[in-house]
C-alpha cells in the first residue's frame, strides 16, 4: 500500500528541488547593483508623500480574522446543504449545534465590540 505513494513522494522532491536549485541559481548569478534608486518607496509609478509607513490599526486584523473564521463556517456549511437528503435527522442536528455554537461566538464578539471601527 505505501508503494502506491512513492510516485508522489518523488514528485515532491523533485519540486522541491527545483525550487531550491532555482532560488540558489538566481542568488548566485544575479546582479547585486545596490543604489539609492532601488532603495526609495515605489507605488504604481508615483512617488510616495510623507512617511512610508503607516502603522495599521489592530482592528483591521481583528476584523480579518473573524471573517476568516466565519468565512470558514460558509465552507462547513456546502458540503451539509450537499449531502442534506442523505444525512437525515442526524446531520440536520449536527449542523444545528454548529450554526448554533457560531451564532453564541457571534454574539460574544458583537458584545465585546470587536466589530466596531472606532
Amino acid at each position: 500500500m505505501l508503494l502506491e505513494y512513492i510516485p508522489v513522494l518523488i514528485m515532491m522532491l523533485v519540486g522541491i528541488l527545483f525550487g531550491v536549485v532555482l532560488v540558489t541559481a538566481s542568488h548566485f548569478l544575479g546582479p547585486r547593483r545596490r543604489t539609492a534608486v532601488k532603495k526609495e518607496p515605489y507605488e504604481c509609478g508615483i512617488r510616495t508623500p510623507g512617511a512610508t509607513y503607516i502603522q495599521t490599526p489592530i482592528k483591521y486584523y481583528i476584523i480579518a480574522l473573524l471573517f476568516l473564521v466565519f468565512d470558514l463556517e460558509c465552507v462547513f456549511m456546502y458540503p451539509w446543504a450537499v449531502y442534506y437528503n442523505k444525512l437525515g435527522l442526524f446531520g440536520f442536528v449536527e449542523m444545528m449545534i454548529f450554526i448554533g455554537v457560531l451564532f453564541i461566538c457571534y454574539i460574544y464578539v458583537w458584545k465585546k465590540g470587536a466589530l466596531e471601527w472606532d
